[in-house]
């Protein structure tokens, strides 16, 4: 059957504001592929981000290029080569997952050789604010274990962390500095956020800045997200983080988020699995990866106004696996 690729934009609005260091929005943007056959029809969700070049009409326009190899039959290995890492990939990579489990009548969950899927505690995100309404808001939180937080690179990180820590004593934090410290500054709170319940420092460090970390040498565990996308630019960053935080908007999809999981494992650093702000339609195949994970961060729709139909089912812990009429 000759198969057709649509591509679509939405807009998801968030419930307030999302703010991190280098800015706030109200809204996600995403972009939607799908690849029908006549009988079954795969759906895949990505998020351009500017931070790493890309824009909506960019990576609508990659995908739209790729129509004609769609109907040829590409494959996910021919789409590996097609198009580079990136949130194009993730899009078109996830829709022909989803459509070949359709067809097999075989779920995702069954294909990757991974563990059956079990609910997992994910982390909850805190907006960047002043110490005193990201304590208001942990304590909104409720009872949730893994609470991350958004920092500025300013002289009240710190004190943000020591609030949110007295607010919410029973959860573990991480804290996520979006590239917006300085070295000066990781080594001198060290120590400061070791003696918090601080489980996770995620990026400290400008992206190609990070020479100087060198892992298991801190008193805390670093995450590298900016820092690394996908195997070819892992390179010596195994040598300098303690986790790695993979997103399918970073790798291109699941295909190499599952291939670079298992380099990193192999390797002895630990996985987070993160996300950008997106609907259930982005983390479904993105939670696949989570038997493989020591911190799952999927909690883009917690975020969100409202969510899509068949939406996966969170709790005060954390998030259930997807729905296979979601996805999968």
């Amino acid at each position: 059957m000759t198969r057709r690729l649509t591509v679509r934009r939405e807009s998801w609005p968030i419930a307030g504001t999302f703010t991190i260091a280098r800015g706030s929005k109200t809204s996600a943007e995403v972009i939607v592929a799908e690849v029908e056959d006549g009988a079954h029809k795969g759906r895949g969700e990505c998020v351009p981000y500017g931070r790493y070049g890309e824009t909506l009409d960019g990576v609508a326009a990659a995908l739209e290029d790729c129509a004609g190899d769609v109907a040829a039959g590409m494959s996910r290995a021919d789409l590996q080569r097609r198009l580079p890492a990136g949130a194009a990939r993730n899009a078109l990579d996830c829709a022909l997952w989803d459509l070949n489990a359709k067809r097999m009548g075989t779920p995702v969950a069954a294909q990757t050789g991974l563990p059956p899927l079990t609910p997992r505690d994910t982390a909850f995100t805190l907006s960047l604010a002043a110490p005193a309404a990201m304590a208001a808001a942990a304590r909104a939180a409720g009872q949730r274990p893994l609470l991350k937080l958004k920092l500025g690179g300013d002289a009240a990180d710190l004190d943000r962390v020591r609030a949110v820590a007295e607010a919410a004593p029973e959860a573990r934090l991480i804290v996520d500095a979006n590239e917006s410290w300085r070295p000066d500054t990781l080594g001198s709170w060290a120590d400061a956020l070791a003696a918090l319940p601080v489980a996770l420092i995620e990026q400290p460090l400008p992206a190609g800045e990070d020479s100087g970390l060198e892992r298991g040498t801190l008193p805390v565990p670093i995450c590298a997200d900016e820092s690394v996308h996908d195997r070819p630019g892992l390179g010596a960053l195994l040598e300098r983080y303690d986790v790695v935080n993979i997103k399918l908007d970073k790798t291109g999809g699941l295909t190499e988020a599952l291939a670079l999981a298992q380099t990193v494992r192999d390797a002895g650093a630990g996985i987070m699995i993160g996300c950008m702000v997106g609907t259930s339609l982005a983390m479904a195949p993105a939670f696949h990866l989570s038997p493989l994970a020591d911190f799952i961060d999927l909690d883009g729709p917690l975020l969100l106004a409202r969510d899509r139909d068949a939406a996966i089912r969170y709790d005060q812990r954390g998030m259930h696996p997807p729905d296979p009429a979601l996805w999968g």
